[in-house]
C-alpha cells in the first residue's frame, strides 16, 4: 500500500534542499563589537593568536621550583627568594639553590621543574625534597594551550561564552562579526486567536510563530512579529510588503498548499518568484521558496508538527548560511528501535523518537506515539527525529533506524 501523498511528482528533500541553499546568499554586512557584547554573532575574520598561552613557562603548583640536575649532588636545596603570580622572581636561580613558587607563578631563570609542597620538608632555608623528581614536573610551558600565530576561530563561527573567554585571554578587545540577519514572521487566517483570547466557534489558538520565533532567537536573529494577518487581500498585501522591506527572510505557516483558495498565493504571486513545491516528506509535505524584491521567503505547512519540521529541516539550514555562519552539523546515529513504525514508501520521514539507554545497556530509540502532522505533544515529548527514507517500509521491533539527535534549536 502507498502513502497516500506519495503521487508522482514529489520533490525529494535533499534535492529540495540543494535547490533552495544554491539560491540563498550570504549577508556580507558587518560591524565591530567589543567581544562581551559578541555573544551567539557570527565571526567575519579569523581569529590568531598574538601571543602564546600561557605567555611563560609557569608553575602548576604551590611548592618549590629547581633545576631537576641540582638534585642529582644533593636532596637538600637552599631557599633563595620567591615567586609568586604577578611578582615574578627576579634574579637566577642558581645550582643547589630552590625558590619558592605559587601556582601560575612565572617560572624563575634557572628552574626547570616544581615539587609540590607536601614532598619536601623544610627547616629554615634548607628544602629537602623526599621523592625522586623527573625534568619538567609540575611546570606548564609557554605555549601549552595555544602557540603564538595559531588560528584560534574561524570566520563563519558562531561565538560561544567559551570562545568570549578565549579571547579576553589572548587579549583581543573586540572582533568584527556579521550584523544580525532580519526574519519576518506573518501568519495569516480569521480563525486564528492569540492565547489568552477568547476562542469563537471555528477559532484555534495560533502557535506556530511563538514555536518559530523561539527558534529564531536562539539563532540569533532580529525577529520581526507581524503577529496574525486576517483573510484581507489589503491587509496580507501591505504586511508582505512591508515584511519584504524591512527583512531579509520572511516566513509564513499555512496557506502554501497547491490548490488553496487564499489569498496569500495571490500576493505571492504578485510580489515575487514563488515556487510551490510537493517534497516528498512527512510531515510537511507542501511548501513555498522563492524571492521576493528585497527578501527570501518560506512558506511553511500549517500544520504545527509539519511547520515546525520543515522549518528545522530546510528554512534553518538557509538561515544558517545566509548568517554567512558555518553549516549546521547535526548528528546521526544508528540503533535499535523498540518499537514497530507505520511507513508507507513513498516519503521521507521524520518520525519522533525517545532515545535511551535500556535496561541491557544498549542505546535503543522508541516511538513517541502517535505521529499526525497537528499532534505537538509528539516533539514535546521527543528528543530526537527517526529518519525513515523514502523507499522505507513498516519497520517491526528490534530493526536498526537512523537517527538524528535533536540540536540546540529544539
Amino acid at each position: 500500500m502507498s502513502d497516500c501523498c506519495s503521487a508522482p511528482g514529489l520533490k525529494p528533500f535533499n534535492e529540495a534542499l540543494s535547490q533552495m541553499l544554491a539560491q540563498v546568499s550570504p549577508i556580507t554586512e558587518t560591524l565591530t563589537l567589543p567581544i562581551a557584547q559578541s555573544m551567539n554573532y557570527v565571526l567575519a575574520q579569523d581569529i590568531a593568536s598574538p601571543l602564546n598561552v600561557p605567555p611563560h613557562d609557569n608553575s602548576a603548583m604551590d611548592g618549590y621550583a629547581f633545576a631537576i640536575n641540582s638534585l642529582s649532588a644533593s636532596k637538600t636545596l637552599k631557599l633563595v627568594g620567591r615567586s609568586m603570580a604577578g611578582a615574578p622572581f627576579q634574579g637566577e636561580c642558581n645550582a643547589g639553590e630552590c625558590i619558592r613558587i605559587m601556582t601560575g607563578a612565572k617560572m624563575p631563570a634557572g628552574c626547570d621543574s616544581v615539587e609540590m609542597q607536601e614532598n619536601v620538608s623544610v627547616a629554615g632555608e634548607q628544602i629537602s625534597f623526599l621523592q625522586e623528581k623527573t625534568f619538567g614536573s609540575h611546570v606548564r610551558n609557554a605555549g601549552e594551550d595555544i602557540q603564538i600565530n595559531q588560528q584560534v576561530l574561524q570566520q563563519g563561527h558562531r561565538i560561544t561564552a567559551v570562545d568570549i573567554g578565549v579571547l579576553a585571554s589572548l587579549g583581543v578587545a573586540e572582533v568584527k562579526v556579521f550584523r544580525k540577519l532580519k526574519v519576518a514572521l506573518i501568519a495569516t487566517g480569521d480563525e486564528l486567536k492569540l492565547p489568552g483570547q477568547a476562542l469563537e466557534s471555528g477559532d484555534i489558538y495560533e502557535s506556530n510563530s511563538f514555536v518559530l520565533a523561539a527558534m529564531l532567537n536562539k539563532l540569533h536573529v532580529e525577529v520581526i512579529n507581524f503577529g496574525i494577518i486576517g483573510d484581507d487581500l489589503a491587509a496580507i498585501t501591505a504586511a508582505f510588503v512591508s515584511a519584504d522591506e524591512q527583512a531579509d527572510a520572511v516566513i509564513s505557516s499555512g496557506g502554501v498548499s497547491v490548490g488553496d483558495a487564499d489569498y496569500t498565493k495571490t500576493v505571492l504571486d504578485d510580489l515575487g518568484e514563488i515556487a510551490f513545491w510537493k517534497i516528498a516528506m512527512k510531515p510537511g509535505k507542501p511548501f513555498a521558496f522563492g524571492k521576493l524584491k528585497n527578501s527570501v521567503f518560506f512558506g511553511l505547512p500549517g500544520n504545527p508538527v509539519s511547520a515546525l519540521v520543515t522549518f528545522h529541516q530546510l528554512a534553518l539550514v538557509a538561515l544558517i548560511k545566509m548568517q554567512n555562519a558555518q553549516a549546521l552539523k547535526r548528528t546521526h546515529i544508528k540503533v535499535k528501535c523498540s518499537t514497530a513504525l507505520k511507513k508507507s514508501p513513498g516519503r521521507m520521514d521524520f518520525q519522533r523518537g525517545i532515545l535511551s539507554v535500556n535496561e541491557q545497556g544498549e542505546t535503543v530509540v522508541a516511538s513517541t506515539g502517535s505521529q499526525g502532522s497537528g499532534i505537538l505533544s509528539s516533539l514535546a515529548k521527543a528528543n530526537c527525529f527517526i529518519i525513515l527514507a523514502s523507499e522505507q517500509g513498516k519497520l517491526a521491533a528490534g530493526e536498526m533506524v537512523e537517527v538524528q539527535l535533536f540540536d540546540e534549536f529544539l
